[in-house]
């Protein structure tokens, strides 16, 4: 598929820069915890009419927590684990260089994670969140954890 690339069980690649086609790609995912199950599935969609910035604007709006990266970034490893101990399984996109300059951000940095269609911005914002106590009222508020 040109445009979309698997790179593991939970990250995709999009190419967002350069529409060829369109594609729309399910993935869900089971989690056992505590003799509990439940699932999670997420959709992500190509438009070939859609810029770069709208097609990154709308990934943000349909997610209740997506983290932008490069490939093969230790801090949205860390990221993902973060949040999968509390039990919430975020999309994760991949952007090449050209993609990050699209990202809603002023300073463009990665990973930076979205909460509910807000920025939450990078690893150390996400930590603190969570000490502060925060993070699990937030992720509850938008949808993205039950408890």
């Amino acid at each position: 598929m040109q445009g979309l690339r698997r790179c593991s069980n939970d990250v995709v690649q999009l190419d967002l820069s350069t529409p060829t086609t369109t594609t729309t790609t399910t993935t869900t995912t089971t989690n056992n915890t505590n003799s509990s199950s439940f699932s999670s599935s997420c959709s992500l969609s190509i438009d070939v009419d859609e810029s770069t910035e709208a097609r990154i604007q709308r990934l943000i709006s349909e997610h209740p927590v997506i983290i932008f990266t490069r490939s093969s970034c230790c801090m949205c490893h860390v990221m993902k684990k973060l949040l999968a101990t509390i039990g919430v399984n975020p999309t994760v996109i991949e952007l090449d260089d050209h993609e990050i300059a699209a990202l809603p951000l002023p300073d463009h940095r990665t990973p930076a994670v979205f909460i509910g269609g807000s920025s939450v911005g990078g690893l150390e914002s996400l930590v603190a969140l969570h000490v502060s106590g925060h993070l699990v009222p937030k992720l509850v508020q938008v949808g993205a954890l039950w408890v």
